[in-house]
């Protein structure tokens, strides 16, 4: 499972987490630092990556486009990169699940 981080995420989640999620990367990382939403889906749908966003905008996306791309929504609020980390290492399992689900597009985690 690639994971594509948005930039509103720490790109230092990208070694901290890459024992789980091999292959993921940082929008700054494609060039897409300051890139709009409709650019960073493209990257994700074209790429096989999950987009992973503490952007609500992401959610409204999913549900006019569906997937691909699916989303995972970091719900955490104001908190830090080892929270995020900690989050995405404790649901690993269902992430798995939702990526191998057809029928879902987005993903909350809190």
């Amino acid at each position: 499972m690639k994971l594509l981080f948005d930039h509103n995420l720490s790109f230092r989640l990208i070694p901290a987490l890459d024992e789980l999620y091999p292959g993921s990367i940082h929008v700054r990382a494609v060039g897409l630092r300051e890139a709009l939403d409709e650019a960073v889906w493209g990257y994700a749908r074209r790429h096989d990556f999950v987009i992973v966003s503490k952007d609500v905008d992401f959610h409204q996306r999913s549900l006019v486009l569906g997937a691909p791309p699916k989303v995972v929504w970091i719900a955490l609020g104001n908190c830090s990169t080892d929270d995020v980390a900690r989050l995405l290492r404790q649901r690993h399992r269902e992430l798995v699940a939702f990526e191998q689900d057809p029928g879902t597009a987005f993903l909350v985690l809190a």
